[in-house]
């Protein structure tokens, strides 16, 4: 599927601005793609908000997945009905920072509404990956994720296994006594293939997914993980799965991992660090949390794991009381008690450090062994250039590329080696056309 850069609907925005309701209060509509528990907690947050004051209502509505969020903001972009704020994950980073026209940035609109927003509150891994060449941040980072591992406790402990696997050696022993014993039937599973196995898999072991710094640098970047290591291991994970140890759990967002994890199936799961609340609703015995693994024999693994989530965007073509609106959210979002219970309700990251010292502070992390996990995995290292993140453009279609090949190779149909320069090739494609587009 094709996802339009927003760029070329710019011009046609700015005049589009929105009247004023004749009602008192001033309204906003937030688009955003969580359902389930999560979007039932957005809800909550939101009806907070909205109760704590009476000169603003601000509308959530689910809209789908990720990309069909952004699809569909494009359209109405189209349509000039663009929502004022706009839920994107971190793989549209790049294409809506390229969308200048199209975006109010989050340091602008707060300093023109006098409302606090210093960049220095939130991690620096938040900072570092929403934040322009001169260091403004572009975006509010709402919910931010990090892959993590799920341990099936009571599998390991009947296969009479301690302690934590740390390296894929140790994962792929675990497992083996797991299947013999046993205990389960796979030692693990995946979901977000392209995410977990390559995006975070190259940033723990520093190798770069691609150049000009993962997409940081310019638009004239290159893919670059058509090697050994990658090919290897995705290999490993095709040998793994024949003996009966991993199982595929499916392209894109791997939806067949988690119930394989839930049914007690696979003993362990990788998974976003935002899944925590959905795994502990859904299974039925101990759960444990450990950081993902890496090869023993690379030199300098592991590093920092990379972000992902998503960040809220402020559209263009509104009236300024809406935007004074957008701001008074943004700021509310901000409070750490805000922020600390999102982060503690959910298992995404503490975006600022208040909120992470008030979790601690409050007992959270004591009463709740592993809820660190993430925050420990993001903050292993200072972020190198191959680990701070990547920011290409059409990276929504280039992941599902790299999952179709992915899924090559467990099927049989490729090697790690084909598949890995085939997602290269295809995806420095996109990125040309990416390019062609932005200049």
């Amino acid at each position: 599927m094709f996802v339009p850069t927003l760029k070329g609907l710019a011009a046609g925005i700015a005049a589009a601005t929105l009247s004023l309701s004749a009602h008192a209060t001033v309204e906003v509509q937030w688009w955003h793609a969580m359902g389930g528990e999560l979007g039932e907690i957005l809800e909550g947050i939101t009806e907070e908000f909205n109760a704590s004051q009476d000169e603003y209502r601000v509308r959530p509505s689910y809209r789908g997945n990720y990309t069909e969020t952004m699809t569909g903001a494009i359209a109405a972009f189209r349509a000039r009905q663009q929502p004022h704020i706009l839920q994107v994950f971190e793989v549209g980073t790049g294409t809506m920072m390229a969308s200048e026209g199209a975006i109010y940035p989050i340091h602008e609109l707060m300093e023109d509404h006098g409302r606090a927003f210093e960049r220095e509150a939130f991690l620096p891994a938040v900072v570092g990956y929403y934040t322009d060449t001169r260091g403004n941040m572009l975006s509010f980072p709402f919910n931010s994720s990090t892959p993590i591992l799920y341990l099936n406790r009571d599998a390991f402990e009947a296969a009479g296994l301690s302690g934590t696997p740390e390296t894929w050696e140790e994962i792929v022993e675990a497992s083996r006594r797991l299947r013999e014993s046993g205990a389960a039937r796979c030692g693990f599973t995946t979901s977000w293939p392209s995410w977990v196995m390559l995006e975070n898999f190259s940033a723990m072991h520093d190798s770069p997914l691609g150049t000009r710094e993962n997409g940081f640098g310019g638009l004239d970047t290159e893919f670059v993980f058509d090697n050994g290591l990658v090919a290897s291991h995705w290999d490993n994970l095709k040998a793994w799965q024949d003996e009966g140890i991993f199982r595929w759990g499916g392209p894109g967002p791997g939806d067949d991992a988690a119930p394989m994890f839930y049914s007690g199936e696979c003993a362990m799961f990788f998974g976003s660090s935002a899944s925590r609340a959905g795994v502990l609703a859904n299974a039925d015995f101990e759960v444990g949390f450990a950081m993902q693994p890496y090869y023993a024999e690379v030199e300098g693994a592991p590093q920092n794991s990379i972000i992902g989530g998503a960040t809220l965007w402020a559209l263009q073509g509104h009236s300024d009381e809406e935007y004074e609106a957008v701001a008074a959210f943004f700021e509310y979002l901000s409070r750490p008690e805000v922020q600390a219970d999102w982060h503690q309700r959910t298992g995404y990251l503490p975006i600022t450090q208040a909120a992470w010292e008030l979790s601690e502070t409050q007992g959270f992390y004591a009463e709740n062994p592993g809820a660190d996990i993430s925050i420990r995995q993001m903050n292993l290292n200072p972020p190198t250039e191959n680990s701070k993140g990547l920011r290409f453009g059409n990276f929504v279609q280039i992941r599902d590329i790299i999952s179709e090949e992915m899924e090559a190779v467990m099927s049989g149909q490729k090697n790690g080696e084909q598949a890995s320069a085939d997602a290269a090739r295809r995806g420095n494609a996109l990125l040309r056309d990416f390019e062609a587009a932005n200049r």
